[in-house]
């Protein structure tokens, strides 16, 4: 290779010709290196003597060398400033962790940057950097020595590698340092390094978040269950405070609620019934209670247990059509009455099942229907033909079971009186008869109570769903004569009857025709559901009540030419059956219901009276009473009752029946044609429109037991007070006499029955 031959400086015009590795315009910051260094006219002339590729690759070697000294000696003296800086007691910018790692770059790369000039003066500052920078020049020649040395006579092996690798090695002869700081591996490197910190912290601090989280969990669980164990030793004190020893055994609240299906208000004024009047002198009652509208068994039922009216529970009816599930409910079908779509509300068991406690239901209409998915506790399915004696044995039993057995809420359906009222009547003697046969079952379960010391302890309510009235053939209209029922698709109810058009659009015409058609008739009143109907009803808001209504004065009912061909019937003289109905308008006196009550949470003074009210509010008085929290209902009365005085001597009603259904009021000053309405506090509840005669009845003296089976103070005894010596001894006898004909009676009935004076009696019948 031809050598380089001088270059000449001060020619611009050869300075084309120069090499671009020219010593003398190579640098300008290395040209003011050499200046401050001694011996740098060598190095210069070697450089010039020698400029193949071996010697260029030195060269370059070198400056990199001298490259790397210079950040860092300029880094250094940084440091050493900013240390003294701190020393000083001058405030310092509070560095971000997160950008220490970037400041640490850029510093280098503009130290690199910086002019050499300023940092040899920089430099120069201390003993301590004029000695190094004598070691750093004795070292850097004797490795410029030895690299130029090897590359007169071959290639320098270890520069290439050096330079291949992009940094000098820790622990070369070319300096102590590590890799520079300026290379691109290194900030390769450093990038790679920080990422991989930066991962580390991430899935450290999930560590730690999780950790935390857990912890938190943790912690809130622990409260959770302190909380629990806390509200549920609060409410164990409670119970515990609510126990009642009778002797034996501890008592929770308790109460018995018992439906005599059928039973009208004024069956206890026939003398009938001296252990249910005794229990009205006992505890707290009304004259009577109202029954919901339609005044049937199953809607009256549901309400007495969920305290909805039928519109808002969905049984409207023992029968009606549901047009969303295009199918009929029907009461004595239990594949379609027990199905749990039909019945809307939560009924007492499933609130008392909720809250922690148990329910016995014996036959109670509506309690197999697995309602809100939830049974009883115990339950007993229906049977029409068991005896009364079997239904009081049942009632005990559930008293008689383990404290962690035992039900808190025990109701029990009798259905006899409803279905002899059905078959013969409500003023026949078989209803007479078996009445007195429901008075002493109740009886047997007073006693039963007192037996087990449990008469102030237990809380026992008596009800009934509705009443009952005579019907006659007289009073029977064929519906052909007043509708064409071949433009219906559906009828519900009876003996009112509700009608469901083939075609809507029709609606408005067999209106039109039914009004026209009963002007002549004043005991049918036709309505239209969503026009008309009476508010006081509550009959209205429910798609399974149906458009059109033809209700029938009480007594009175309607019959399809397939039931009875009414014309021949009237002229050969048919009875017609049933006997007796009801679900007419629930404020008439022959559809009154039954309430009486007694117990602890009827603190009331014996033979107490209320107002009047509806049975949408039995409900929360049978919550109330076991001290639980009722759902939301349509009833507005709780416990305790606001009694407004005592019942006085022959109190309820005695309505009697005629061929025209008038209804007769009693000539009590008590009784009161215009009654206000404690449950809606709406308008007054006016009695029916018929004409209203008042009549003095020959009123039937009820006898008084001789041993009340209560242990109540009181006794039901009352009225003996200011009785003269002879009526006492009068009483006496004559109470003897009743006890001792009852015992004869008694027997008499159980050796030719073989029960306990109860003949079988029949179920209940499907013509309600």
């Amino acid at each position: 290779m031809r050598p380089l031959q001088p270059l000449n400086t001060t020619n611009a015009g050869a300075r084309d010709q120069q090499t671009f590795l020219s010593p003398s315009d190579y640098d300008a910051d290395a040209i003011s290196i050499r200046s401050d260094q001694d011996t740098d006219s060598e190095d210069d002339e070697r450089q010039m003597r020698a400029r193949n590729s071996r010697e260029l690759r030195a060269h370059d070697r070198l400056v990199l060398m001298e490259e790397e000294e210079l950040g860092q000696l300029v880094t250094e003296t940084r440091r050493k400033k900013e240390r003294e800086r701190r020393g000083s007691g001058l405030p310092l910018p509070i560095p971000n962790p997160l950008t220490l790692f970037s400041r640490r770059l850029s510093d280098a790369s503009r130290s690199r940057s910086a002019s050499p000039s300023f940092h040899s003066a920089e430099s120069v500052d201390g003993n301590d950097g004029g000695e190094r920078r004598s070691r750093r020049k004795a070292r850097r020649k004797a490795k410029k020595d030895r690299l130029l040395t090897e590359a007169q006579h071959g290639e320098d092996g270890e520069l290439m590698y050096e330079m291949e690798e992009g940094g000098v090695k820790s622990g070369s002869d070319t300096g102590e340092s590590s890799d520079r700081d300026d290379s691109d591996e290194v900030d390769r490197k450093n990038l790679l390094h920080m990422g991989a910190v930066k991962a580390k912290r991430r899935r450290n601090c999930c560590r730690w978040g999780l950790l935390y989280a857990l912890i938190i969990v943790g912690f809130g669980i622990l409260v959770l269950v302190a909380w629990k164990l806390s509200i549920e030793k609060k409410a164990t004190a409670q119970t515990a405070a609510k126990l009642v020893s009778n002797g034996t055994a501890l008592f929770a609240p308790t109460t018995i609620i018992i439906s005599l299906d059928g039973f009208r208000a004024d069956f206890v004024d026939r003398g009938l019934t001296p252990r249910l009047n005794a229990f009205v002198k006992e505890g707290v009652s009304p004259r009577y209670m109202l029954p919901s509208f339609p005044s049937v068994t199953f809607p009256n039922h549901y309400t007495l247990v969920t305290g909805l009216y039928p519109e808002a529970h969905g049984v409207v009816g023992n029968s009606f059509w549901d047009p969303e599930l295009k199918e009929e409910f029907y009461y004595t079908d239990p594949k379609r009455s027990l199905d749990p779509k039909w019945w809307k509300g939560e009924p007492f068991w499933v609130t008392a099942q909720k809250q922690g406690l148990k329910t016995a239901i014996h036959m109670w209409p509506g309690s197999e229907a697995h309602i809100l998915n939830t049974n009883p506790t115990y339950m007993d399915k229906y049977n029409g033909k068991e005896k009364l004696s079997k239904k009081v044995d049942r009632v005990l039993e559930f008293l008689d079971m383990p404290d962690d057995e035992r039900p808190q809420v025990i109701a029990a359906y009798i259905p006899n009186v409803d279905a002899v009222g059905h078959t013969f009547g409500p003023n026949s003697t078989e209803i007479q008869l078996t009445i007195g046969k429901v008075d002493k079952m109740l009886d047997r379960i007073f006693k039963g109570l007192e037996e087990r010391r449990l008469t102030n302890i237990v809380n026992v309510i008596v009800v009934s769903d509705h009443g009952m009235a005579t019907t006659d053939i007289t009073r029977v209209v064929q519906l052909e004569d007043l509708v064409d029922v071949s433009k219906i698709e559906h009828t519900d109810g009876w003996p009112l009857v509700g009608l469901r058009p083939k075609n809507p659009n029709d609606l408005q015409e067999i209106h039109a025709q039914l009004v026209e058609r009963t002007k002549a008739n004043p005991n049918l009143d036709v309505y239209l559901r969503d026009m008309d109907m009476p508010e006081r009803w509550h009959f209205s808001r429910n798609d399974r009540i149906a458009p059109l209504w033809i209700v029938p004065k009480t007594g009175w009912a309607l019959v399809k030419m397939e039931e009875m061909n009414l014309k021949e019937a009237q002229a050969k003289g048919t009875v017609y059956a049933p006997r007796g109905l009801h679900g007419y308008d629930n404020e008439h006196p022959l559809m009154r219901a039954l309430f009486v009550a007694r117990g602890p949470a009827f603190p009331h003074q014996p033979n107490s009276e209320v107002e009047v009210f509806q049975n949408i509010n039995v409900y929360n008085m049978l919550c109330d009473s076991v001290g639980i929290t009722p759902a939301p209902n349509n009833g507005t009365l709780r416990l305790p009752l606001k009694p407004i005085g005592l019942h006085s001597d022959h109190e309820f009603d005695s309505p009697a029946e005629s061929s025209t259904q008038t209804p007769v009021l009693s000539s009590s000053t008590s009784a009161k044609p215009v009654m206000v309405n404690p449950v809606t506090a709406s308008a007054p509840l006016v009695a029916p429109t018929a004409t209203v005669t008042r009549t003095v009845e020959k009123t039937i003296e009820v006898d008084k037991p001789t041993a009340q089976p209560s242990s109540d103070p009181s006794g039901g005894d009352e009225g003996d007070d200011g009785k003269s010596p002879l009526d006492k001894v009068g009483d006496s006898v004559k109470g003897f006499w009743d006890w001792f004909s009852g015992k004869v009676s008694h027997w008499w009935d159980k050796v030719s029955n073989g029960s306990d004076g109860e003949s079988e009696e029949p179920p209940e019948n499907p013509n309600e």
